[in-house]
């Protein structure tokens, strides 16, 4: 599955795919000329893309409003056997509480739903981001119980 090449739109959002050209200038804390909300790129950015680059996975979407950069999202590996992927995602902080993490979220689970090789979009959340566990539930994720590490575990499968 090729998810480094296509946008992915709402009616709000536009999700583009970060180019690795992109990826490693931002790890540099160049921002060549983006246009970034406060509080973009944030932890999350960082760790997600030396992940993505050190282990040669997929580099994710940037989430943009009108141009502006304000936060990302992406897969945390291929799909596996099972047609299973998991996903990540995180907003610039100044921006929550407006519903653009839900669009985010909602946005790339319909993409990603809609290839042939995916039937379930995973999602995990340290168990007390009720926000995060918010955001999952108005994209229509269910709660499916705690991992080993002590997380939220919530999934949406393709409808049949």
């Amino acid at each position: 599955m090729n998810v480094q090449s296509e946008e992915i739109t709402s009616p709000r959002l536009r999700l583009l795919p970060f180019a690795k050209s992109t990826a490693h200038a931002i790890l540099h804390r160049d921002l060549i000329g983006l246009r970034v909300a406060e509080g973009w790129p944030h932890d999350g950015t960082y760790r997600a893309l030396t992940m993505a680059l050190e282990h040669d996975r997929p580099l994710g979407w940037m989430i943009t409003v009108q141009g502006t950069v304000i936060g990302d999202c992406g897969t945390k590996g291929e799909v596996d056997a099972a047609g299973m992927v998991e996903i990540g995602y995180g907003l610039a902080a100044p921006l929550w509480g407006q519903g653009y993490g839900t669009e985010a979220v909602a946005a790339l689970t319909e993409w990603l739903l809609s290839r042939r090789e995916v039937v379930t979009v995973r999602a995990c959340t340290e168990i007390d981001n009720v926000a995060s566990r918010r955001v999952l539930e108005k994209a229509s994720f269910t709660f499916r119980g705690l991992d080993a590490d002590g997380n939220s575990v919530s999934e949406r499968e393709r409808e049949r």
